[in-house]
């Protein structure tokens, strides 16, 4: 069977623009010779809708999608992924669902049985799940339909399972001689390689050709990566789709015994890690900006790596004519910090102001003299400078239109080393997720055919410059330290006592997860952050405010 994947990006709730994208894209599969054509989970309506859910009219504008879809195809089905009513009860009030459209009808549909409640998921708020699926009749082949989560549960791949069922092994056993997945599977590094072993695994062990299909695009934090792909029943890899770009495959599924052995083979097929990284944020970025309504991107220039690489995605992500970059020096600003920031901004074609803020910082600090006098100076002068940034760069944002990027990293955000309504103003924080480290591998990435972020940028002590001669260093481990410790604790849920014993100063230890903990106040006032690991701060982290657990060592 000639299958069509419609590896396609969707905008939450635009059903209208959703309906003719799929129409468009069915269109070119079937001119491509497509016998079944599959489109991501959810697709009419976006995912994840979340309490959109809650709404009778947006389900209703749902189905009306699904219907004037259906009033579209021709001979050649396509499967499609909606939210559908549940018409039994007790239980919820809706399923996850897809349905097989043919010749202008709605011909058939099933729904999701496996509703993952983990880390940014909480499908069980919504859905009611699957109490039973059985395959699809299509030309005399048994089509086994999943969606998503419904094929994550093979007991040899997984060594904890979550649910009892597996609902591929339910289909095979009632003679399914294809397995077709509609997904909408969000992103994280890593994530392109695990999933591609899980379905070869699943299509050699069961000997059975699968074809996944999968979301791409971004909606608010979450990021889709795409790579689509079809396996022959001996796990090779037959079609790979792209990451982090629409693409339409037609893949014929049933490889013949004389035919050439399939060019993907294994997870080498993709790009290095830092490429992934970069293209989903700037992905990320851009589905961000545009999604909500605007154009262009406004962010404060430094000079310093951070805001460095930001620019650089958001020229990559809107065009170098969509982004503002502004400095704002005050008395502590070092001259080079200015000469990076024009360089970098020269480099991209972007364009660059210079606001310095240090007239109004001294008019706020005579207006706080008579309640400041006779006290030392600390972090209180320090993020007046930082707020007073944050003030200039949303009155430009108000007055001109643009977005403004915040450009604080994972490393800065978990330790708190970020000001409240000063560098933490704005509505989207692009490496929110971004280990320092790995800010400073993107980077060099960049930098890997000619020199874009300037190379003092990369290579300086990294500075917020809020005192004299002040260095992150100087409240902060090394950040190859401070990194490690917070990939130990907050993605991998290790103790402060497990941490040690892998060979971290334990002083150390204890004053990281501490500033952790003091800092979810301001993580939870942040602006959203693009989800690129295992385990970000956000929606899949629930962590209280107002606790009074400490972990011991």
């Amino acid at each position: 069977m000639i299958i069509g994947l419609l590896q396609l990006n969707p905008t939450i709730g635009a059903f209208a623009a959703n309906r003719e994208k799929l129409v468009a894209a069915y269109a070119r599969a079937v001119a491509g010779g497509a016998e079944f054509v599959i489109a991501p989970e959810l697709f009419l309506c976006g995912y994840p809708p979340r309490d959109l859910l809650h709404r009778e009219d947006f389900v209703e504008a749902n189905l009306s999608a699904l219907a004037e879809t259906a009033a579209q195809t021709g001979a050649v089905p396509l499967c499609v992924g909606y939210v559908e009513k549940n018409s039994e009860q007790p239980g919820r009030a809706l399923k996850n669902a897809a349905a097989v459209l043919q010749n202008g009808q709605i011909i058939w549909h099933t729904s999701k049985s496996l509703l993952p409640t983990y880390d940014v998921f909480d499908e069980d708020r919504y859905f009611e799940p699957a109490k039973q699926v059985e395959p699809f009749v299509f030309n005399g082949k048994k089509l086994g339909i999943t969606i998503c989560e419904d094929i994550w549960n093979d007991e040899d791949f997984w060594p904890e399972r979550l649910y009892r069922r597996d609902p591929v092994k339910d289909l095979i056993a009632q003679g399914a001689e294809i397995i077709l997945n509609l997904s909408a599977s969000p992103w994280h590094d890593g994530k392109e390689q695990t999933r591609l072993a899980m379905l070869r695994r699943v299509a050699r062990d069961e000997k059975i050709p699968l074809a996944q299909v999968n979301a791409v695009g971004a909606n608010d934090e979450l990021i889709f990566d795409g790579h689509s792909a079809a396996l022959d029943a001996r796990g090779d890899v037959l079609a790979l789709a792209q990451g982090f770009v629409e693409e339409i495959l037609v893949v014929e599924l049933e490889r013949k015994a004389q035919s050439p052995k399939p060019r993907v083979q294994s997870c080498a097929a993709f790009p290095p890690r830092e490429d992934l990284l970069f293209s989903a944020l700037v992905l990320g970025i851009r589905d961000y900006v545009r999604k909500c309504g605007f154009k262009s991107a406004i962010l404060g220039l430094s000079g310093g790596i951070d805001s460095a690489l930001i620019a650089v995605m958001a020229a990559e992500a809107l065009g170098p004519e969509n982004v503002w970059g502004v400095s704002l020096p005050a008395r502590y600003s070092s001259r080079g910090s200015l000469t990076d920031a024009e360089i970098l901004a020269r480099n991209l074609g972007i364009r660059y102001d210079v606001f310095p803020i240090e007239p109004v910082f001294n008019a706020v600090e005579v207006q706080l003299s008579p309640v400041f006098a006779g006290t030392p100076p600390n972090e209180a002068e320090e993020n007046i400078q930082s707020r007073l940034r944050g003030v200039t760069l949303m009155a430009l944002s108000n007055k001109f239109g643009g977005l403004v990027l915040t450009t604080g990293n994972k490393s800065e955000m978990a330790v708190g080393y970020c000001t409240l309504y000063g560098d933490m103003n704005g509505a989207l924080a692009p490496i929110a997720d971004v280990l320092k480290t790995d800010v400073y591998k993107i980077s060099r990435w960049v930098n890997r055919a000619r020199e874009i972020i300037p190379s003092d940028s990369i290579t300086k002590p990294p500075s917020a410059e809020l005192r004299p001669g002040q260095k992150d260093q100087d409240s902060l481990p090394p950040y190859e330290i401070l990194d490690a410790i917070l990939e130990l604790y907050v993605v991998k849920n290790l103790s402060k006592a497990e941490i040690v014993a892998r060979g971290f100063d334990a002083t150390v230890v204890n004053d990281v997860v501490n500033k952790i903990t003091f800092s979810e106040y301001k993580r939870r006032q942040a602006a959203p952050g693009l989800k690129v690991s295992p385990r970000a701060f956000g929606m899949g982290r629930r962590i209280p405010v107002a606790q009074r657990f400490r972990p011991a060592l």
